[in-house]
This record gives structure tokens, sequence and C-alpha cells, in this order.
């Protein structure tokens, strides 16, 4: 096919294509001249998977790539794979951290859950700064009831992760399984962040819609 029906098939505009195959994150197409080229399924289901990335993962440009060169090893094993996706996602939310009281406090929050849980994590793993940054940051605005939550949080994720990664795992082709388990890790974050947002809505209207109703009922719409 040519990069219009490409464009078409994968509702994405030819200078963005374009600027893919600049950057490295989609393939060359077989020259059939000096200005042309053709595509086949493989750019599809390419385009597609960088698209994913992008818009749903929300990841840059450079952490994409970064992935689809990870995708492109051949041999990959799911557990390198995940580990690439979660540096990737970390690298995309780094920021300058205030390492101050409420961090040093944090540090040993994070690091006795880890324990309490018995997950085995190297603590390089920037998703421990990242969640001491947070922790932190809850500190700092004097939230501590949400830190209080931070074990219902872990049991969630623990089961989330247990189910999705077992489910991933059946997959037979060792280069599928690569793409499926950065898949999962990327575009599953934003898959649970949806989730739980419907969630939040749906409690909160079961305790206390009746209440803002009659509240709005009063004032107005």
């Amino acid at each position: 096919m040519r990069i219009a029906e490409l464009s078409t098939r994968t509702d994405t505009s030819v200078p963005t294509i374009k600027y893919y195959l600049r950057e490295g994150l989609l393939f060359p197409g077989r020259r059939t001249s000096p200005n042309q080229a053709v595509y086949d399924e493989s750019h599809v289901r390419r385009l597609r998977l960088i698209r994913a990335l992008l818009d749903v993962g929300n990841l840059s440009v450079a952490a994409t790539k970064s992935l689809l060169e990870q995708i492109d090893t051949p041999g990959l094993s799911a557990h390198s794979a995940m580990g690439k996706a979660q540096y990737a996602l970390a690298r995309d939310s780094e920021r300058d951290r205030t390492h101050d009281e409420a961090w040093g406090r944090a540090d040993e929050e994070v690091a006795a859950l880890v324990d309490r849980h018995g997950w085995s994590v190297k603590n390089t793993n920037p998703s421990q700064a990242m969640l001491t940054d947070i922790v932190a940051t809850l500190h700092r605005l004097g939230h501590e009831h949400l830190i209080d939550l931070l074990d219902v949080y872990a049991d969630a994720a623990a089961t989330v992760a247990q189910t999705e990664v077992a489910r991933v795992g059946r997959t037979r082709n060792v280069d599928e399984l690569a793409e499926g388990v950065i898949v999962a890790t990327v575009v599953g974050d934003a898959l649970f962040a949806a989730l739980r947002r419907l969630a939040q809505e749906d409690v909160s209207r079961r305790m206390f819609g009746a209440e803002a109703d009659r509240t709005h009922g009063e004032s107005g719409p």
C-alpha cells in the first residue's frame, strides 16, 4: 500500500507518518523509486502501537523510540521487557526531587511497605523513587489519610499485577511476549486510572449522591 492508504488505515496524517519515519519510530517501507515506497500490514501494526504508546500511554517520542527498540530486540525476556517499560515511564515523569525531611520519612515508609508485602524488587527500580516522591508530597500537603491507605493500594496493585502478568505470559511467541508486556505496562497504567475514576464516581454517587442532589436542587442546576 502507498503512504496515503497507510494514513487512512491508521487514521494518522501523512506528515505525522513521515515524522515517525524520520525519528526512527516506524521502519521504512520498500522503495519502488527514489521518492516512493510501499508499506504492508507490519507498518499498520507498528503505527497503531506507536499511537498507543504516545497517545494513550502519554510517553514522549524518545521514550517510545527506546521501547520500540527493545521490542525489536530478538529474544528479549518478558521480565526484561517489563523493566524497560518501567524505566521508560519513570524517565518520562522524572523531575527534580526535594530530599527534605518529608522525603526521608517517605523513603522509610515505602521501604517498609515493600518489605511488609514481601515484594522482590530492586531498590533501584525507578517506580520506588516515584512512589517515595508521591508519599513525600502527601506529607507536605498534610494528606496523611491517603498514606494510611498505602497497604490497600498495594493489595489492589498486587492483585492486578498477578493477573495481567499471568495473562500476558501465556503468549508463546517470544517477540510478541515482549510487545505484550510493554503494552500491558504502559497502556495498562492508563487503563487502571480510567477504571479507578469510573469506580470513584460510582462510589461517590452511592455515598453522597442523595445529599448532592438535594444541594443542587436548592441552589439550582
